[in-house]
């Protein structure tokens, strides 16, 4: 395998540096511009989210991962995808301190274009629906033929992740006031749009992409394109259910904190304290029956 490519490929191909410069330019800008900017208080935590996003991003974009996701392996290419979208995207989201969104985004052009750019719904659909789209066979061919509708067709789809992954994470609650259980369903929505295609991919028999089939088992001996196309199915479902169900997972934790706390917040309004006595006043909201 590394001597098809170090033979057919030269090492700029290869490793991609410019995507190495871009994440070298966006680790100093989160440096100098947040870590260091005394406005904002970073965790430990949204630092490990930060690095593990950029870290993941140089992996499939910034490695031969790339070539062979372009011109051997299908399955390398949905791979590059759902890391992108399932893993880089909401990493970098939750990253950034709340703070940093308020300071920039909580202007009222931005918050106009959020608010209709970033609809729940329609987002939805059509990260869902393009996503879905984008990787058919007859239209996945046609857009590698076409360099520059590729590059412009991965830009959209990420942009639309982002809008996706903003509405799940809500960052800023007082913009997108969108109920937990919204959250959920919109998660699960989410995760049933894009079942079809991956399940497509999984269960197909039959080689759908000239390009792969003809050089199927050149990375990998043995490897056919049928399986190369289960294993790009697989992959997505993988990378789309877990990503979604651990978001789902906090979700549903933030809420049951949400609820006790509120709870314990109604127990505690009528009680005082008197020289170490505790004094239950009676609640004027639910008066005791006669």
């Amino acid at each position: 395998m590394w001597k098809l490519l170090i033979d057919n490929y030269s090492l700029y191909a290869l490793f991609k540096p410019h995507w190495i410069v871009l994440a070298i330019f966006v680790t100093y800008f989160y440096y100098k511009k947040i870590i260091r900017f005394p406005a904002y208080q970073v965790t430990s935590t949204q630092k490990k989210y930060f690095f593990t996003a950029i870290i993941s991003f140089l992996l499939v974009s910034s490695t031969p991962i790339d070539v062979i996701g372009n011109d051997y392996l299908f399955s390398a290419y949905v791979l590059q995808l759902a890391v992108q979208f399932f893993v880089v995207i909401p990493l970098l989201i939750l990253s950034i301190p709340r703070a940093f969104y308020r300071r920039n985004i909580w202007d009222y052009r931005i918050k106009f274009v959020l608010n209709i750019a970033g609809h729940p719904w329609l987002t939805l659909f059509l990260f869902s629906g393009l996503l879905s789209v984008f990787l058919l066979p007859s239209v996945h061919s046609f857009f590698q033929e076409h360099f520059i509708l590729m590059v412009i067709a991965r830009i959209v789809l990420f942009v639309d992740g982002i809008f996706m992954w903003w509405i799940i994470i809500n960052p800023l609650p007082e913009m997108t006031q969108l109920p937990y259980i919204l959250r959920a369903a919109y998660i699960f929505f989410a995760s049933v749009f894009l079942i079809p295609i991956g399940f497509f991919y999984i269960v197909i028999q039959k080689a759908q992409f000239s390009l792969y089939s003809a050089v199927a088992g050149d990375i990998i001996p043995g490897f056919t394109a049928i399986y190369d196309q289960q294993l790009a199915g697989a992959s997505l479902k993988l990378f789309q259910l877990s990503s979604y169900a651990i978001a789902l997972l906090f979700i549903l934790i933030k809420w049951r904190k949400e609820e006790e706390d509120n709870g314990d917040d109604d127990r505690l309004k009528n009680i005082r304290y008197a020289r170490g006595v505790v004094i239950h006043l009676p609640d004027k909201d639910n008066p005791p029956k006669k």
